[in-house]
């Protein structure tokens, strides 16, 4: 089940190019246009009051800020950019797997005809059992020894 949850969001990446980079630069962009738009206010100000030398030191700050949310936009944008590169790279890498080649449908469909589609279903729900049991005593084997090794 988590294999098509991954499939899907990987769709989702590769046609937004959301991700954790591209969201923290973007707030970067955010909080420095913010703050840059407030020193450009404060330099507006300073000038409207009768351009003393504080009005020199706010477009300083203000520029500065500016360049930091240009800088922090491009850089988002070009992490949006690599998200959907590499997300369309795996998708790309998935749909070459094979496993759902027509030569692998059509031995499918022949061994359910050779063995008949209800032996078929009970073996399929027998090894999806098998597989759900391992993976339960795995678990549990793996949480034992990870207790053991705390305790010595």
């Amino acid at each position: 089940m988590s294999d098509w949850l991954h499939h899907i969001a990987l769709n989702a990446k590769a046609r937004t190019g959301l991700g954790r980079a591209l969201i923290v630069w973007f707030v970067i962009a955010a909080l420095s246009l913010t703050l840059a738009v407030g020193f450009f206010c404060v330099a507006a100000f300073v000038w409207l009051a009768g351009r003393y030398d504080p009005l020199t030191a706010g477009l300083i700050l203000g520029g500065v800020f500016l360049a930091i949310a240009i800088i922090a936009a491009i850089a988002g944008w070009m992490a949006r950019l690599r998200n959907i590169e590499r997300s369309q790279r795996e998708l790309a890498a998935r749909s070459q797997a094979g496993w759902l080649d027509p030569k692998f449908l059509a031995i499918g469909i022949e061994i359910g005809r050779t063995l008949g589609w209800r032996r078929l279903i009970t073996l399929a729900a027998a090894g999806l059992f098998a597989a759900g049991a391992a993976t339960e005593w795995s678990a549990a084997r793996e949480k034992k020894n990870g207790e053991t090794d705390a305790k010595g």
